[in-house]
């Protein structure tokens, strides 16, 4: 059996790690604590949802996000429609802020998984593997979808007295967006990931 290095997160010590079997976990021999736990078909539920992800976040940044209907009139918003507003109104800090935890984090999120788990899929490694996986973990805490997501629902709130909101097909593209992307990053199995760039 291959062995691989792997410290502990409660006491950084190094153990020796052999293949562990689905449904056994590994503990650390000093502190107790989880070593890892092996995700089942780890990299093809990864993928599934990475590619879901990729269709809704096409359909979240074209369609339709919000229409606000004052009268007999009705007005759509999009994403970027939405976010060039904010440029328009001298909020630069909140609309770049938007821009890269809205639109830019998750769409390196799943190019960068697109990247790693098709070739890992049939059994290859893709170029650069070990420099776009550490590209995707330090760009993971920057996704804020949630944030978002709570922002709009606060904001719908308090304009719902001024006008008739009317939820479009990019708002439900991207509430489900959210949680395929949290079931894209649940997963993951970061330690097979790691296993095939040892092996390059």
């Amino acid at each position: 059996m291959v062995e691989h290095l792997i410290a502990c997160h409660g006491c950084d010590l190094v153990h020796a790690l052999s293949d562990i079997p689905i449904g056994k976990t590994a503990y650390c021999s000093r502190c107790g604590s989880i070593l890892y736990r092996p995700k089942r078909d780890s990299i093809n539920r990864s993928l599934a949802f990475t590619l879901a992800g990729a269709i809704l976040f096409f359909i979240a940044n074209t369609c339709p996000f919000l229409g606000f209907k004052i009268g007999s009139k009705i007005r759509e918003t999009t994403l970027a429609s939405g976010i060039h507003q904010l440029y328009q109104q001298d909020m630069f800090i909140i609309a770049s802020l938007v821009l890269f935890t809205v639109v830019l984090v998750p769409l390196l999120h799943i190019l960068c998984m697109l990247y790693i788990l098709i070739p890992l899929r049939f059994n290859r490694n893709p170029l650069y593997l070990a420099n776009v996986f550490r590209l995707y973990l330090v760009l993971k805490p920057w996704g804020m979808l949630e944030i978002f997501m709570l922002g709009i629902l606060v904001s719908a709130i308090k304009l719902v007295k001024m006008a008739t909101i009317i939820p479009g097909t990019a708002l439900y593209a991207f509430l489900a967006l959210v949680f395929v992307l949290s079931a894209m990053t649940v997963t993951l199995d970061g330690h097979v990931v790691w296993k095939s760039i040892d092996r390059q």
